[in-house]
């Protein structure tokens, strides 16, 4: 027991709580001076530290899918090039804005410093290509062509290139397989601007920095499909850039594949055959001017006639889509855009616009039999008309006396139009229209589809022009300030042409109407509109929105989201007027302007049809068309320049239906060397790895060429000069007409 007394152990026990709350509350006060310190007296300066410690985001681009033809070719997919990038950002941060890092780079890559810096510029309003119209805080392509050499002596002198990357990187190739390069088909690609980024971070498919994104063609109508999605890893760094954590890891999911309608060895004829149509029309003498044919641009649509889907599409003077990759040259830039280019980069088969000529007949045709004419009537087809002081000639101004309507399309009778044209003009009041009036000739264009657009899956289709009243009208109210400003009653032609136009020209005259019947004056289709129309016409009139996309297949072919094709409407004829424009067609083949073209093909097994035109255009030389049929496809070929329709353009349709049936110029068939003999049905099997069985493409080898035109002439030689009213608004001195 022990001997301390009771009061001095509770002495002892007190002092010692004593100094525990000491210890406890200068503990206390020691750690709200320094939370003090912290947070208000140096509190803005570690907020500042703090900020320095954020996230990075290391983006892992996604493979960006294929786009593939209906056999499951590659048309567009990847490979795996060495690409030397540069961060604009750690060069802006030198001295010299990194201008020795670039001039040493430029020395590696065998390239010049100017060529160099001139790639890691931004894109401005005042700055010419090449040049960066991406975001200026991704990496910079500045080649995609470096050898393994250099890229090894960039990273192995890391200190003398700051800045700069080479790495192995998936790039976008245009594979041309058979040589069918379908380059304004595809498109191409180029960098997401910061403005597409800001509009887009919203949506279910936001841009990340190092995206491409489709410009025109189907890399751009397909583009969130085949983009697929940026893999992005996101890492906590202090303010030294040290990692101090991972936050967050989102796995690349490759973009899916486009299949498409478009036949890589039927792509390949077509533009082979294109390209050798126009080179041929420029041997050809054009006898009004005294020159040889220009033949300066055209275009093809190869179309499944039951579908609508387009199995070719060809347009010239082209371009190669792998000049996009990596980054454009100056030059490469200039040859597409410049003025002495011809515009290549244009799709002439959805944007080029011009007279149809007289493949447009069967529009009129129609309108006559519903506005009231017997179809197989009696109607006088002398060689001219006249109207007032001015005559409208037929073609190589010659009559076949009285025919059917079928009659004058098959030997594309001028006159038989003009008459029923101006006939429906005075019905519906002339320049002075009733209230009521009909204007057959204008409402059936309408309903055919024409001065709209088709609706095809291909981005910047034009619509073309039905210039009726409402058109005129418009026209007139757009224009008359410069007419009237420019017009003189006792000058020029064209001054006089003008001081008439700002009286009165929004009326539609009798010159207006004739001309329009024979798809001439101020009517302008696109080769689309035609072959879709003559496609609706060999159906049996069931009028399909053109398309080239087929399906979307999944990266891993696991998911198909095929694209069904979609009808219109009908075209406005019945069974009765559609069977009988069907056969008048199928006599232009055999007998009536295109029948030398297609002397020996098998009618009975495959019957072709066929329309001739051959356009004129205010001061240039005429326009070739040729449309036709079979109950399979419809092939429309253009040639802006280029002479007649059956002369210039029909050698080449001939050798289109040849390829995909498997014929020879004498009509003899070899199954063996039909491409399509009907149209392609399945879809490309795409495994799980991504891989497809592709059959292998070889280049077009085309056959013998057939005798050409007499003389050399871009068709039957005329017989001699004609007259025609030529001048855009149907009026004025008129000017020489040449043959379908």
């Amino acid at each position: 027991m022990s001997n301390i007394p009771e009061t001095g152990r509770t002495a002892r026990v007190t002092i010692r709580l004593v100094v525990l709350q000491v210890l406890v509350f200068s503990l206390l006060l020691t750690l709200g001076g320094r939370l003090w310190y912290l947070q208000i007296r140096n509190g803005q300066e570690y907020t500042d530290e703090a900020k320095n410690n954020h996230v990075q985001q290391v983006v892992q681009p996604a493979v960006r899918g294929s786009i593939l033809d209906a056999r499951g070719v590659p048309l567009a997919d990847n490979e795996t090039k060495l690409v030397v990038s540069a961060s604009r950002t750690e060069l802006m941060k030198m001295k010299d804005d990194g201008k020795a890092v670039l001039t040493r780079l430029a020395d590696v890559l065998d390239m010049q410093p100017k060529d160099v810096t001139d790639k890691v510029r931004l894109c401005d309003s005042k700055t010419p290509q090449p040049c960066w119209n991406g975001s200026p805080y991704q990496p910079i392509p500045v080649t995609n062509k470096a050898t393994t050499q250099q890229a090894l002596q960039i990273r192995e002198r890391a200190e003398d290139f700051p800045g700069i990357t080479a790495e192995p990187t998936a790039v976008r190739r245009y594979a041309a397989p058979g040589k069918a390069n379908t380059a304004q088909v595809l498109g191409y690609l180029s960098p997401v601007t910061d403005a597409e980024i800001e509009k887009a971070k919203d949506s279910d498919s936001p841009y990340l920095r190092s995206d491409q994104v489709g410009r025109s063609g189907l890399e751009r109508t397909y583009d969130r499909e085949l983009r697929g999605k940026a893999g992005v890893t996101r890492y906590e760094v202090d303010n030294l850039g040290r990692v101090i954590g991972r936050a967050k890891a989102d796995k690349a999911e490759p973009g899916a594949n486009v299949v498409t309608s478009i036949d890589a060895r039927v792509q390949a004829v077509a533009e082979y055959e294109l390209l050798a149509a126009m080179k041929e029309a420029r041997k050809a003498l054009d006898k009004n001017t005294g020159t040889n044919y220009k033949a300066d641009a055209g275009a093809v649509v190869v179309m499944e006639s039951r579908t609508g889907r387009v199995v070719a599409m060809a347009s010239n003077p082209t371009y190669d889509p792998n000049a996009w990759v990596g980054g454009i040259s100056g030059k490469d830039y200039a040859a597409l855009t410049g003025k002495d280019s011809n515009f290549p980069l244009l799709n002439r088969a959805i944007q080029a616009q011009a007279a149809p000529g007289s493949i447009f007949k069967v529009i009129p045709t129609t309108a006559a039999v519903n506005a009231g004419y017997d179809f197989n009537g009696s109607y006088p087809c002398p060689s001219s008309y006249s109207i007032g002081g001015q005559t409208f000639t037929n073609y190589e101004s010659k009559g076949h006396g009285n025919i059917s309507l079928g009659g004058a399309l098959e030997v594309s009778c001028d006159t038989v139009y003009y008459a029923l044209a101006h006939q429906q003009w005075q019905r519906d009041g002339g320049t002075k229209p009733k209230k009521d009036a009909k204007d057959w000739f204008y409402k059936t264009a309408h309903q055919f589809g024409l001065g709209k657009e088709t609706g095809i899956d291909l981005p910047n289709e034009v619509p073309g022009r039905v210039p009726d009243r409402q058109w005129k009208q418009k026209f007139w109210a757009a224009n008359k300030d410069a007419w009237c400003k420019q017009g003189k009653k006792d000058g020029s032609f064209v001054e006089k042409i003008a001081f008439e136009n700002c009286i009165d020209g929004n009326r539609m005259r009798a010159g207006d109407s004739v001309n329009y019947s024979i798809g001439q004056g101020d009517t302008l289709v696109t080769p689309i509109q035609m072959a879709s129309i003559y496609a609706s016409i060999a159906n049996g009139g069931t009028v399909h929105t053109p398309s080239v996309g087929k399906a979307v297949i999944s990266a891993d072919g696991k998911k198909v989201t095929e694209i069904k094709p979609k009808t219109q409407g009908r075209l406005p004829m019945n069974a009765s007027t559609h069977k009988l424009i069907d056969g008048a067609l199928a006599g232009v083949a055999t007998r009536g302007t295109a029948a030398w073209r297609f002397q020996g093909w098998p009618q009975d097994k495959i019957p072709m049809h066929a329309k001739t035109g051959t356009a004129e255009v205010y001061g240039k030389q005429t326009t070739s068309w040729f449309a036709t049929y079979t109950k399979d496809y419809s092939v429309v070929m253009t040639i802006s320049q280029g002479g007649t329709g059956s002369g210039a353009s029909g050698p080449a349709v001939r050798k289109i239906y040849n390829a995909l049936y498997g014929l020879d110029m004498a009509g003899k068939y070899d199954p063996k060397k039909a491409l399509l003999p009907q149209p392609q049905k399945n879809l490309p099997t795409i495994q799980a790895d991504g891989s497809i069985d592709a059959p292998e493409i070889k280049p077009y080898v085309p056959a013998p060429d057939e005798p050409v035109a007499p003389e050399g002439v871009a068709g039957p030689p005329p017989a001699g000069p004609g007259t025609r009213g030529g001048h855009p608004a149907g009026r004025g001195a008129g000017v020489q007409r040449v043959g379908d």
